[in-house]
């Protein structure tokens, strides 16, 4: 994917608006934000609290529906096959970029089929690791990998997230073969997680901390230069060794490829000061997510940076789509 396909992909309701403008002022009737993943999990959060204000600045009812499976390309293909009208949308993590690096045949190209709307959220991830498990820092579960790869599993909420991105630079790091074994979204991993029939997952302190806090599962690092706020007392993945394992996940919303210039341009007035609202951060920054404002031409770059990045990551670690 080139510069320029983005670029067509964000731009393109300049030229589509006349044939796609809803009847009647916009918003007139319920707003989708589309989640590719199943409840429980960081977009589904997000969205939810991206919904929210929505809805209180537009006056009218933004429902956030999941429809997971296939590593988000269900959900994200749904959303680019549908009517360019600005009323379904989708909302996703970085993950959404990256179907065709990751996915042999996901029937759709996000990079060109989803024009971005805005990114409103960053956050970097947590390590953890079934509660049973002895080990209490990274130099021992690095230690305890090495020593016997086949007693562990990583889990991943999907293919292509940040925390799938984290566990291949984490393996790549290792020097060994783990298995890693792929969920339909956070939720569905940590019960397995909690029963030790998989034993690490990376992924977003939304909703890796809640279970730490109530003793289901045991921190072991985070991914960022600086402990996090949230949780001061769990260590980065440099003081543990490993400092080139630091990735975020961030959060968006893209629209189908055509979207009237002028709707778009409406929900970026909106969240570019309901994101930076004191009670989002009040629901985020705990949780170790950092709320933000980021459109136009700056999120096309943005993304296009990102998912260069990501693909130079995957031919380091020769990963193969599947």
């Amino acid at each position: 994917m080139n510069r320029r396909g983005i670029l067509a992909a964000a731009g393109v309701g300049l030229l589509a608006a006349p044939a796609v403008r809803a009847q009647g002022a916009w918003p007139n009737r319920t707003i989708r934000l589309v989640a590719p993943y199943a409840p429980g999990g960081s977009v589904d959060a997000m969205a939810r609290i991206t919904a929210q204000k929505l809805q209180e600045r537009l006056g009218q009812n933004v429902v956030v529906e999941n429809r997971s499976g296939a590593s988000g390309t269900v959900g994200g293909r749904y959303v680019a096959q549908s009517a360019p009208d600005g009323y379904t949308f989708c909302f996703s993590a970085s993950v959404q970029t990256l179907a065709r690096l990751v996915l042999r045949d996901p029937g759709y190209d996000p990079m060109v089929d989803l024009a971005p709307v805005a990114r409103v959220g960053q956050g970097p991830l947590l390590l953890i690791m079934s509660p049973g498990r002895p080990q209490t820092t990274l130099q021992e579960v690095v230690a305890a990998i090495r020593a016997n790869p086949r007693d562990w599993t990583f889990a991943t909420s999907s293919l292509g997230a940040a925390g799938h991105l984290a566990t291949v630079e984490f393996i790549r790091q290792l020097g060994v073969e783990v298995p890693i074994a792929t969920y339909r979204g956070t939720g569905p991993a940590l019960p397995d997680l909690f029963a030790d029939r998989v034993q690490l997952i990376f992924d977003p302190m939304l909703a890796t901390l809640p279970p730490v806090r109530a003793n289901r599962a045991k921190p072991v690092a985070i991914t960022s230069a600086r402990r996090s706020p949230a949780a001061p007392e769990v260590p980065t993945t440099a003081e543990g060794g490993m400092p080139s394992v630091d990735l975020q996940s961030w959060w968006a919303m893209w629209g189908p490829r055509g979207v009237p210039a002028e709707i778009t341009e409406r929900i970026q007035r909106e969240l570019s000061t309901a994101m930076l609202e004191p009670d989002v951060a009040q629901r985020t920054v705990t949780l170790g997510i950092e709320p933000l404002f980021q459109g136009g031409q700056e999120l096309v770059d943005f993304i296009q940076a990102d998912f260069n990045r990501t693909q130079e990551l995957l031919r380091i670690a020769n990963f193969q789509p599947e």
